[in-house]
């Protein structure tokens, strides 16, 4: 398998993922079948988009594409129908995502440095690409989005896509290599998940109780 169908064949995986993570939050808030497919499309397929837009990809591969949607359309269909089998559908989410992040992290960076980004404009355009499924899940769906929590998310992104230009730049950017610096984005975001770790946030003073007189 030449570089170009691998690459393929990892992005089809990761819109599958990110279809399911969308569907099976949606199935969560009890949506109706048209309403499941939608957030699960957008979960998909909005990392994407965005990434082709920002490379001058035009029209994204998401509509150029037929495999796209119908791989996104036809996985949340899936869960949809399915859901009853899948136990515990948090837990399911979870897992999904932190897989869709992983894959997309990487094929974002790496669609962004084939079309000549910079490598620090390519870590950032594969960031933005493995955590817009996800924004838009939480939107439709009514939640705070991840990325905007406490959780390790965005910043599990961020050094994933930093781990594949390294790869790129050192003429390394390989199967094995690529396929490691995905399972290291998954593995930290289920580990930080598990152990409740997260980014700094900024210490709050205690409101005052007393009362001041008037200044003159």
């Amino acid at each position: 398998m030449n570089t170009s169908s691998a690459l393929l064949v990892a992005d089809l995986t990761g819109v599958a993922v990110f279809a399911a993570s969308g569907a099976s939050a949606a199935v969560a808030k009890r949506l109706d079948i048209f309403g499941v497919v939608f957030v699960g499309v957008v979960a998909a397929l909005g990392g994407g988009i965005f990434r082709d837009l920002v490379i001058d990809e035009v029209p994204p591969l998401a509509f150029a594409d037929w495999r796209y949607a119908a791989t996104a359309a036809a996985t949340a269909a899936a869960v949809f129908w399915l859901h009853p089998q899948l136990a515990r559908l948090r837990t399911t989410v979870l897992v999904l995502d932190a897989a869709g992040l992983a894959l997309f992290t990487v094929t974002g960076t790496l669609k962004a440095l084939d079309a000549q980004v910079p490598a620090v404009g390519a870590c950032m355009i594969g960031m933005i690409t493995a955590i817009g499924g996800g924004l838009g899940r939480d939107l439709l769906t009514g939640e705070i989005p991840v990325v905007l929590r406490r959780e390790i998310y965005a910043v599990a992104a961020l050094l994933g896509a930093v781990a594949v230009a390294l790869l790129e730049l050192a003429g390394q950017a390989t199967t094995g290599p690529l396929t490691a610096a995905a399972a290291g984005v998954f593995l930290l975001r289920l580990v930080s998940l598990r152990r409740r770790w997260s980014a700094p946030v900024p210490a709050l003073r205690p409101p005052r109780t007393g009362t001041r007189g008037p200044q003159l």
